[in-house]
């Protein structure tokens, strides 16, 4: 979908030319095109003020069906987001009713010294890719059709040296919107069998081996905690793994992501406010599984394992219940404080196996896991916990780097009284609601022992009420470039 091109601009023909306009410096070497960025300077309702946009339509001397100037603001306080976010403005904005083509001028001149060129680059290919997007399988008529292609105009020299550039860009956004798909599907389409099933196939195609415990082998295998959370519903759980194992590989990094495909929270049912987008409670697995395919198709030279425990959290007559005591894969006990506390419960058994069968250089886990982080961090941000600084400080660079924040917060020991219980090992909630989010990380730090581990908690992040400058309203893919981009550092 993306390419490079350096045609000059007299030459280029397309439905819609996006320029990116700061409100106070030049930003382009091309003498055409920094004559059309000073052209909305004669339209008094456009001040090239960030997300500030105007159109000009059928522009004179261009083969070109319509101009859309996108304001980036102050050009020495641009950032990698900025330009993300003007990109994916100009995407958006180019959509019309019927598939089309568009062309993004990338800035070459005057930028911040921060921003390299390739930087620059990258971070305008990201917001176009992940704006050009959406879920219409369900919509029986279609109003806006995404690009059919985008490209980037650039200097002659970074047309062939940015290809390999562009082409990790498109890989990991493809990634990124594969998640989103996942998340997006209705419950009703996606029980912990199909889930598998469909993240088995893109698997496949990526040359990721793939292994599938059924409910018969997680009783086997003692998955007490996972099989706890699965028997109220008529969908049986599943625990899916992605390895990729490219050869001579040394290091292996297992990625653990929480996949309940829809939470009714059992017998201490969600509230009316809180159940309807329950759907989205496998945005953790839903990452991690399209991270591990992109690190297949990136190439990376270490083995990647993804651990998915699928499972639907429901109400019936089999559905566990609070007071109930289960043992977990680690064999340590759990007293059921509430039913409605699940994701911890199969990250435990996912965890304790990954520890036991992949003895790896660390885990990471990914999960909607705590209303109580979105309480602390809000909807945009997602918590980090880690005893390991070293591999917190690398989550951190990533972090900054994709733009999809993480915020690392304390696991304190004397919270850990907090789970103790009466009867078994531990419970699975606090006695109050204060410092959930603190409580459930302190919950799974039981389950990993000595690995280095860290768990992002992005019950925020993971899904957005409304749509953003390249998202739309629904699954964001949170955590598949920050995975990506990490798994590189590590």
């Amino acid at each position: 979908m993306l390419q490079l091109t350096s045609q000059d601009l007299s030459r280029i023909k397309t439905d819609t030319l996006i320029i990116p306009v700061g409100d106070d410096q030049a930003l382009y070497r091309s003498a055409a095109l920094s004559d059309w960025a000073r052209k909305p300077e004669a339209l008094g309702s456009f001040s090239a003020a960030a997300k500030d946009i105007i159109d000009i339509y059928q522009p004179e001397g261009l083969a070109i069906a319509r101009v859309v100037f996108v304001g980036l603001g102050p050009v020495g306080d641009l950032t990698a987001e900025g330009l993300r976010q003007a990109a994916g403005q100009g995407i958006r904005r180019a959509w019309q009713d019927r598939p089309g083509n568009a062309v993004l001028a990338v800035p070459d001149m005057n930028l911040p010294e921060a921003l390299t060129p390739a930087q620059v680059l990258a971070a305008a290919a990201e917001g176009a890719y992940l704006a050009n997007h959406t879920l219409s399988a369900y919509k029986s008529k279609k109003k806006k059709f995404p690009l059919k292609g985008i490209r980037l105009l650039v200097a002659a020299e970074h047309t062939r040296a940015f290809r390999p550039l562009l082409k990790r860009v498109e890989l990991t956004c493809r990634g990124t919107t594969l998640a989103r798909d996942w998340v997006n599907l209705p419950a009703n389409d996606k029980p912990p069998r199909e889930l598998a099933a469909m993240i088995t196939r893109e698997a496949d195609q990526a040359g990721v081996t793939t292994k599938r415990m059924d409910a018969r082998q997680l009783q086997r295998h003692k998955m007490g905690a996972l099989l706890a959370v699965g028997s109220g519903s008529r969908h049986p759980p599943q625990m899916l793994f992605l390895d990729h194992k490219p050869p001579k590989s040394r290091q292996t990094v297992v990625l653990v992501g929480k996949g309940v495909t829809f939470d009714a929270g059992g017998l201490n049912l969600k509230p009316t406010g809180a159940i309807e987008m329950m759907k989205i409670d496998m945005a953790g697995a839903a990452a991690v599984a399209a991270a591990v395919i992109t690190a297949a198709r990136l190439g990376l030279k270490k083995r990647v394992v993804g651990i998915l425990p699928l499972v639907e959290n429901m109400v019936s007559g089999t559905a566990f219940r609070p007071g109930d005591i289960v043992r977990s894969y680690s064999g340590q006990t759990i007293e059921i404080g509430n039913t409605d506390a699940e994701g911890r419960l199969i990250l435990a058994d996912a965890l304790a196996y990954a520890v036991k069968h992949y003895r790896p250089g660390c885990i990471i886990d990914l999960a909607t896991l705590t209303g109580a982080c979105v309480v602390a961090l809000g909807e945009r941000i997602a918590g980090l916990f880690s005893p390991e600084e070293p591999l917190r400080e690398q989550i951190i660079a990533s972090s900054r780097h994709t733009h999809e924040r993480c915020w690392p917060l304390p696991m304190p020991d004397d919270y850990r009284e907090l789970l103790k219980s009466d009867l078994a090992d531990m419970r699975n909630i606090g006695p109050g609601r204060w410092g959930g989010a603190i409580v459930a990380a302190l919950f799974l730090s039981r389950f990993v022992g000595d690995t280095p581990w860290a768990h992002i908690d992005i019950a925020g992040p993971a899904h957005t009420k409304k749509a953003s400058a390249y998202s739309e309203a629904g699954g964001t893919g949170f955590g598949v470039r920050l995975l990506c981009d990490l798994l590189e550092r590590l």
